[in-house]
């Protein structure tokens, strides 16, 4: 099976650039984001509450927990929110500060809750309008984890991060290239 592609900034610049011209600009940016900045599934952005991330204040979490159900592997797991997610999710919150706490965090032009396909289709639809046919829903996640290991984070710091039980499903994702390896060679 092919992996997911790992977004270069280029690549992020431009699909953000994308949601900017979208009829839901602000969720867009936010759920393509998320994904980056925090290695979420598809699945469990689409699962996500308004609760689950802000609390009664409607401030930014610190952190949040991935309900089992809401996960792949049904284990529930912890998110730490960046400084920079903190920023891109206080940006949302003024789109939804009115929403209540249960409803879902994101919604569809529906207004109703998304499902972990309707996720997919959102983000590959959005990769592909922007010129990325091979990013997928997983490409976000694909990125958190690669740009993570490649500032140095341990990999077992890495399969926590990403909600992995076995560190060599981690090592799966954490990309390769020609100018890591050149890089590399020069620590000798």
């Amino acid at each position: 099976m092919k992996q997911a592609q790992t977004l270069t900034d280029a690549d992020i610049k431009r699909a953000l650039a994308y949601c900017s011209v979208r009829r839901h600009k602000t969720r867009d940016r936010t759920i393509i984001q998320m994904s980056i900045l925090a290695g979420l599934r598809a699945k469990e952005l689409a699962a996500l509450r308004v609760s689950d991330v802000y609390d009664e204040a409607g401030a930014v979490r610190d952190q949040f927990t991935i309900q089992a159900e809401q996960t792949k592997g049904a284990h529930a797991r912890t998110v730490y929110v960046s400084h920079k997610l903190r920023r891109v999710l206080s940006t949302y919150y003024q789109l939804i500060r009115h929403r209540p706490e249960h409803e879902p965090l994101f919604r569809t032009q529906m207004h109703t809750a998304f499902s972990a396909n309707t996720m997919c289709q959102l983000l590959l639809n959005i990769y592909k309008a922007c010129g990325l046919p091979n990013a997928t829903s997983h490409s976000g996640r694909r990125t958190f984890i690669t740009r993570l290991a490649e500032k140095g984070i341990n990999v077992r710091l890495l399969a926590e991060l990403a909600g992995h039980r076995h560190i060599s499903t981690t090592q799966r994702y954490i990309d390769v290239n020609p100018e890591q390896l050149a890089r590399a060679v020069e620590l000798v």
